[in-house]
């Protein structure tokens, strides 16, 4: 590309070094959670969602476990306003939930705010003003003390606006566009609030660190985040929270890094809906810790039916790749990977391991209501023995030996390529039929019987090869083997039988058998064939015709 010189960093590190952080190999505990779906995700919405739709979502957040919701910006609009009333008249606020309205930093903003939430019994209420080089040159074209200012007005009323009520509101200021503004001017900034808010401990002050616009990898915006968290005034007194967003694709490596550098608490939005590339997913980000074995005080056990609400709701569709919660995430077409999965679900089941390790699946598809049969072995042209043989096995009973796999593989994959299409399990189960059970023609048999002699088995097989009937004597040392010797008398047959394996397809006193047979041809290739009967010898013998039918 041309020109790239037009581009500069436009972040700011650290006055010190903050690399404690990179000690650490993983998030310990959940972060508070916060969802903005209801404003900053509804605001990024070509159509933003109406009452009804934004009251059903509001639902929807509390029963995943939300206990911070931001509900709004009440006094940019008439619906805002209007959801938040309905929420608060019709008490549709659990006692245990908080809801959280934002509000610029100006007096009349403000106010309407305070409006809004009046009978509200837990609220956030969050305020913020910009504070990047950028914005202070460009857009406010004002100094660093004029910014500060309004921040600290700002935190002042919204101080008086909450005593005058009589109400214990909580509050929480977001120098705006932190990413951008540098690390010594945003701390300046955010240590001037507090000491207006005077937080204690049981009732903290929230200061955001939003990664409005991301201007650099994530590692950075962890030092700058460290670099906050141990220098803010009344740290203990402070939820220190992140409101990442996804320019440059980091949002959960962003609210990750973030988290082990000290945050406490994470603002994001369901599947990272939100302005431009959106906000921090935070499916991805709670389902990661999950993945690590931290429990991440959500519930995501029903993962279709929470899609299906969102993307309703919304419009928006979620992408078939998206982390954990897309349609093909778990989905494995390769045959290799098909092969794996299946062999580290067999071990499963065999060893029973206190911890969930099967190769490509970070996680068990079931913990969020997924199904191994429609949602992780899936067939195509790109499929092998392994898949074909998996869904088989665990959907319908079918335990084929390997080598058989092998061919019904090979025959599925032929199908798919052909149709260009995938493979539906019963698609799978038919073709297996198909080609391999219960094969009659062009040979078929009329009449078996048998009788032993001196230790040995002598048959009778009365059978039919391209409409000629005849009637063949032979013996053996088993009624398998006798009736493929006078099979091989009859019509000259050239094949050696090389494997036999069967058992019952249902665990009763009707239940059937089915049987496996392979035959080896002269040019050493492997003929396949299976029979399923009542009577597991009947079985076999119909799985011998089959794969004598299949040369």
């Amino acid at each position: 590309m041309k020109n790239c010189s037009k581009y500069k960093r436009q972040y700011f590190l650290p006055p010190v070094k903050c690399m404690k952080w990179a000690e650490k190999d993983y998030v310990d505990k959940a972060p508070i959670w916060c969802s903005v779906d209801l404003r900053d995700g509804n605001q990024a919405l070509v159509i933003p969602m109406n009452l009804e739709q934004k009251v059903e979502f509001f639902k929807l957040l509390v029963e995943i476990g939300f206990k911070e919701i931001e509900v709004g910006f009440p006094a940019a609009s008439e619906t805002e306003y209007t959801f938040l009333r309905k929420l608060i008249e019709e008490e549709l606020i659990p006692d245990d939930v908080t809801i959280q309205v934002l509000t610029q930093a100006r007096e009349h903003i403000i106010r309407k705010t305070f409006e809004a939430v009046k009978g509200a019994k837990n609220v956030i209420v969050h305020v913020y003003n910009s504070t990047s080089l950028a914005q202070r040159e460009q857009v406010f074209r004002k100094s660093k003390e004029e910014i500060l200012k309004i921040a600290v007005e700002g935190a002042a009323l919204l101080k008086e606006l909450t005593e005058e009520a009589g109400a214990d509101y909580r509050f929480e200021y977001s120098p705006e566009s932190f990413t951008g503004t540098e690390p010594e001017y945003a701390l300046e900034v955010c240590n001037a609030v507090l000491d207006v808010w005077q937080p204690t401990a049981d009732r903290k002050a929230i200061i955001n660190l939003p990664v409005t616009v991301q201007h650099s990898m994530p590692h950075v915006y962890a030092s700058q985040v460290e670099y906050m968290c141990e220098n803010l005034k009344y740290r203990e007194n402070v939820v220190v929270s992140l409101h990442p967003h996804n320019d440059r694709g980091c949002g959960v490596a962003d609210s990750e890094m973030g988290l082990l550098a000290g945050a406490d608490r994470i603002e994001g939005t369901l599947f990272g809906n939100g302005e431009r590339t959106g906000n921090v997913d935070i499916v991805t980000l709670a389902l990661n810790m999950y993945s690590q074995g931290v429990e991440p005080n959500l519930d995501f056990t029903d993962m279709s039916s929470i899609c299906e609400k969102y993307e309703s709701f919304t419009g928006m569709k979620i992408n078939e790749r998206s982390p954990y919660s897309g349609a093909l995430v778990f989905a494995a077409f390769s045959g290799s990977h098909q092969d794996a999965i299946a062999k580290g679900m067999h071990w499963l089941e065999e060893k029973k391991p206190e911890h969930w390790t099967v190769p490509y699946l970070p996680i068990d598809p079931q913990d969020i209501g997924r199904n191994y049969d429609a949602d992780v072995i899936r067939i195509n042209s790109q499929s092998g023995k392994g898949g074909v043989g998996y869904i088989l096995e665990t959907k319908y009973g079918l335990n084929l030996p390997p080598k058989m796999r092998e061919a019904m593989g090979y025959t599925a994959k032929a199908v798919s390529d052909h149709t260009q299409k995938e493979l539906l399990p019963e698609e799978i189960f038919e073709l297996f039929k198909k080609t391999f059970e219960n094969v009659m023609t062009p040979l078929s048999l009329n009449g078996v019987h048998f009788q032993q002699v001196n230790g040995g088995i002598t048959t009778q097989v009365t059978s039919i090869f391209n409409g000629k009937e005849i009637t063949t004597e032979a013996e053996g040392n088993g009624r398998l083997n006798a009736v493929s010797n006078a099979l091989k008398k009859a019509y000259g047959f050239q094949y050696d039988l090389v494997t036999y394996q069967e058992h019952a397809l249902e665990q009763s006193s009707s239940s059937k058998a089915i049987a496996y047979v392979g035959i080896r041809k002269p040019d050493g290739t492997l003929s396949w064939g299976a029979g399923v009967d009542p009577d597991i010898i009947r079985a076999s013998i119909d799985a011998l015709v089959t794969a004598i039918n299949n040369r």
